[in-house]
């Protein structure tokens, strides 16, 4: 079985509020910080276009996942003061993606299910 097999990604998309854009990403290092002491963290990133941010997130698993979160929920709170969550995605395999369901439901996550995949060892 591959270290990869049960991987899963977060794609969060936010809306900044008008005139908060400098404010939020000024912020990124403390998320980038925080992350950093996540051992089940593959990846994590910001990206930028206008006002729309966009984190690129992996995770060796559902719990992994879980635990970031657990481990951002304060910086995340106070990011939400000053943009809105559009839209969330979760990526990965089915069995881990049902674990993910339930805790992740108030998020109104869309999720989807790996079908088919290459992995290169």
């Amino acid at each position: 079985m591959s270290p990869l097999s049960k991987f899963v990604s977060l794609h969060p998309y936010f809306k900044v509020h008008p005139g908060k854009l400098e404010t939020v990403k000024a912020g990124f290092p403390r998320f980038i910080e925080k992350t950093t002491t996540e051992k089940q963290n593959l990846f994590y990133e910001f990206s930028v276009n206008g006002d729309e941010i966009f984190c690129r997130e992996g995770y060796t698993d559902a719990e992994g996942l879980l635990a970031h979160l657990d481990n951002v929920g304060a910086l995340l709170a106070e990011m939400l003061t000053m943009a809105d969550l559009t839209r969330v995605e979760v990526h990965g395999p089915t069995m881990e993606l049902e674990k993910l369901k339930k805790p992740l439901a108030h998020l109104n996550p869309a999720f989807f299910a790996v079908e088919c995949t290459l992995e290169k060892a």
